[in-house]
């Protein structure tokens, strides 16, 4: 239920506070005043789109904040639980609307984007105006208008339908993809499917060309490498003259005094280091020589193998890397064109599955719908005979049609407002007043429905008078009783039968149009009601009339 809206520097309000209550409240003053600013505020504080052109002439920017209450919601509490946002048994939701264009919303504090808060703003008001009754005027509209009045069991129906579906669609996309794919595109596939066996048939690695370069070069160059490794053993050790016995003798040498000076001690300690490496150096010598042996097919093999990587790299690439690469992106291209990444076949399997689900769910949906729409049919029954079409009647017609996210049928609202009469579209047969009372209908009937306790309406009795007036107003304060409504009215059978009335006013001097608005007492009540229906020159008879409204109404 909303608690209090603070509205600063919006169109012609430079600030005004309401407080509400349990109950009808109705909003009342001369056209252009503000009422329906106030609504427009309303609904931008719950997530409409908002322009720069809303904010008062000479501020910065505007500024809506509204204080709500609320009994246990679990709709609610599943978008506060994934947006990470507390929730408890009152919410406070502000926006700020720039001269920039951006707009500012929080959550009780909490900065939120604006599909958050349209999300939110659904589940806590309801605002009914003239758009809801052009939407009575699109059968297109009809489908989700029934649904709304389906329950907890039928929206999971509808939901496992919706996923079966979306993955339906996604599989047979595909399918025809590669359908389509394989047909225009089989010179394309066949040479891909070419290329990929000739790469892979070669069986390259990484690196691989680098590699057996280097070693063809050390084939090649076998003799001079294995005569200086020869050199370089006979300079370190040999019978004639050993590089590696002088350096022993030397080391011995150094040893004999090193007890003498800390010098020799250092030059004692070089030397033995030195002949150790060279020792060792030797002995690596000797090891690579003994196995030094020209291997002539080895030869003949790296050159086979870097000819035939030569002719691969020539056709695809300059280097391995560069082929395989290319190699990665081909794969890739063949599996979208041939679907691979899930074989035809697996495919195909998955969509005939799918298939018998998704007929075998739209038919329970449909069952599910058309009870929905008996069930509508005796709610709306009822309620226009309480707003004097006892005699018209309401139809939910469903007609076969292609599979969509709403199952494979549409919905079309029918009705027929005289005995003996056939049913028609609304579209076709029904006047603005016969309308305006089918919308309230329905609104009547989804607010039991609903887990929302505030509705607004916005000038709904528009074009009806006498009885017909009266039925509408006893309407909206029944609706009301349960929860929390709000109206915009001209109506004095309207305004009399609510239990509060803010009447607002437009103050206009040379330099602003400022507008305000009270809580208007009893009396107060008396005066504009009674100017309602007799004009400004108010009349005893209309002030009599008035109070008399007023007392019935309670």
């Amino acid at each position: 239920m909303l608690l209090e809206i603070s509205i600063k520097n919006f169109a012609i309000i430079e600030a005004i506070s309401l407080n509400f209550e349990k109950g009808m409240t109705v909003l009342t003053g001369e056209t252009g005043a503000g009422k329906s600013i106030i609504i427009d505020a309303m609904n931008m504080m719950l997530g409409s789109r908002a322009t720069v052109d809303v904010i008062r002439h000479g501020s910065n920017k505007a500024e809506i904040e509204g204080l709500f209450s609320i009994e246990n919601s679990r709709a609610l509490q599943a978008i506060f639980e994934e947006q990470g946002l507390e929730l408890s048994d009152e919410i406070i939701i502000r926006r700020e609307i720039l001269q920039n264009g951006r707009s500012i919303s929080r959550i009780n504090g909490q900065m939120v984007n604006l599909s958050i808060l349209r999300q939110v703003g659904q589940h806590l008001v309801d605002i009914h105006g003239q758009h809801d009754q052009e939407e009575l005027m699109r059968p297109q509209l009809h489908i989700a208008m029934l649904d709304e009045f389906g329950d907890d069991e039928f929206f999971a129906l509808k939901e496992d339908y919706q996923v079966c579906f979306d993955r339906y669609r996604r599989i047979r996309k595909q399918v025809l993809e590669v359908q389509k794919n394989q047909q225009e595109h089989r010179a394309r596939i066949e040479m891909l499917e070419f290329q990929i066996a000739e790469i892979e048939a070669a069986e390259l690695r990484f690196g691989e060309d680098i590699e057996l370069n280097q070693e063809r070069e050390k084939l090649l160059n076998h003799k001079n490498i294995a005569d200086t490794l020869s050199n370089a053993y006979t300079l370190l050790d040999n019978e004639e003259f050993s590089s590696l016995t002088n350096v022993r003798l030397a080391m011995n040498e150094m040893e004999s005094i090193e007890e003498y000076d800390s010098d020799y001690k250092e030059l004692a300690s070089t030397l033995s280091e030195s002949y150790y490496v060279l020792e060792d150096l030797t002995k690596q010598l000797e090891g690579i020589l003994d196995t030094l042996d020209f291997d002539g097919n080895r030869l003949m093999e790296v050159e086979n193998r870097l000819n035939l990587l030569h002719t691969i790299t020539r056709k695809y690439g300059g280097q391995v890397d560069d082929v395989l690469a290319y190699f990665e992106k081909i794969s890739e291209e063949y599996n979208h064109l041939t679907g691979a990444s899930l074989s035809s076949d697996e495919m195909e399997t998955e969509l005939k599955s799918l298939e018998k689900q998704l007929i075998q769910l739209a038919s329970q949906l449909a069952s599910a719908r058309h009870k929905l729409g008996l069930a509508l049919e005796d709610e709306i029954k009822q309620e226009l005979q309480d707003l004097y079409m006892e005699k018209a009647q309401f139809k939910v017609c469903f007609n076969k049609g292609k599979f969509s996210r709403e199952g494979n049928e549409t919905v079309e609202f029918y009705i027929s407002t005289n005995p003996g009469e056939d049913f028609k579209p609304l579209v076709k047969v029904a006047s603005g007043g016969e309308l305006s009372r089918l919308m309230l209908a329905i609104k009547s009937a989804f607010s039991r429905k609903e887990g929302k306790t505030s509705i607004v309406f916005d000038e709904v009795d528009t074009g009806v008078s006498g009885r017909v007036a009266q039925a509408i107003a006893q309407k909206i304060h029944k609706i009301g009783t349960n929860g929390q409504v709000l109206a915009i009215s001209h109506l004095p059978q309207v305004i009399a039968i609510a239990d509060y009335q803010f009447f607002i006013e437009k103050r206009s001097d040379e330099n602003s149009t400022v507008s305000t608005v009270r809580l208007l007492k009893f009396d107060e009540r008396v005066d504009e009601i009674a100017k309602m229906l007799a004009g400004q020159n108010v009349t005893d008879a209309a002030i009599s009339q008035a109070r008399e409204l007023l007392k019935d109404g309670k």
